[in-house]
């Protein structure tokens, strides 16, 4: 494989410096695992997606897509599929797809509007549980804010859509943009819980509006520019809370100078759809 066959995109950029860059790989039918995670580290983007498979007889074309960090495998990366969608738009045309991943089969439209590729994926049927006490103390002791920081319309919670987030609301503007934490030990937090995506820390900016940053240490990224599980999860996350907007915009990446959005569309049941586009980089 050389440098050309690994595709470079920036998806959910809210401006031109914005959004949060993925390797694609279209055809890594013949890689190994080893060589897919030397691939991610060398490119060094928060994940790669790799397609390693196509189904033969599907009426919708189906793809096998997997995912590395830097660090590891993960189950499943929205801004990597976003990216991945756009790039076989562009190769083969706009329509659905369905990628096969580790968190479960992820349905995809892409379409064009303005002149440009958008995508819209649903996520894996969501779940939402308590955060325990102790955990929640741990993480927030880490994040150096305390519970009463913490808006209370949105108590903390881990949801999942695709990957388990743990999901905080910091009332206060000022605070959300200044908060610090130690990657070390935030990343050993993250493997003993399983949260192989991030850290989601939100402020409510308006009631379809969120701030959000996106803590990824534990992929060897500090703060993740825009994060496709995590919105997912916050829509489900606020569903899960009896929240009445049924679309919410996730604004994030200000604190890593890479804006972005993510438009995210709450159904009743089933899976939360997030919607974005994608840029090609050059290699």
């Amino acid at each position: 494989m050389t440098d050309s066959d690994v595709l470079r995109y920036s998806a959910f950029a809210a401006t031109p410096d914005g959004g949060n860059p993925a390797g694609v790989v279209l055809d890594a039918a013949g890689l190994t695992n080893e060589r897919m995670q030397q691939i991610a580290a060398e490119i060094g983007y928060s994940e790669t997606a790799f397609i390693v498979a196509r189904a033969a007889d599907a009426p919708t074309p189906r793809y096998r897509v997997r995912y590395w960090s830097p660090a590891a495998e993960v189950p499943f990366c929205g801004h990597a599929t976003v990216a991945t969608a756009v790039a076989l738009a562009e190769r083969d045309g706009v329509g659905d797809v369905v990628f096969d991943t580790d968190a479960g089969p992820i349905t995809l439209r892409s379409r064009i509007a303005d002149g440009d590729v958008v995508v819209s994926f649903t996520s894996v049927a969501p779940e939402v549980r308590a955060l325990d006490d102790d955990v929640l103390e741990r993480l927030l002791a880490l994040l150096g804010i305390a519970r009463a920081d913490l808006d209370p319309r949105f108590p903390p919670k881990e949801s999942f859509a695709g990957n388990w987030h743990p999901v905080v609301t910091i009332a206060d503007r000022e605070l959300f943009d200044q908060f610090r934490f130690a990657p070390p030990k935030m990343a050993a937090l993250m493997r003993e819980h399983g949260w192989l995506g991030t850290v989601t820390v939100l402020h409510a900016i308006g009631p379809t509006d969120f701030d959000a940053r996106n803590l990824f240490p534990v992929g060897r990224i500090t703060e993740d520019p825009a994060t496709g599980s995590a919105a997912a999860s916050v829509g489900a996350y606020l569903r899960d809370l009896g929240y009445p907007e049924r679309s919410i915009r996730i604004h994030q990446g200000a604190h890593v100078r890479r804006p972005s959005l993510l438009a995210v569309t709450i159904p009743d049941v089933g899976g939360i759809e997030v919607t974005g586009g994608a840029t090609r980089l050059q290699n």
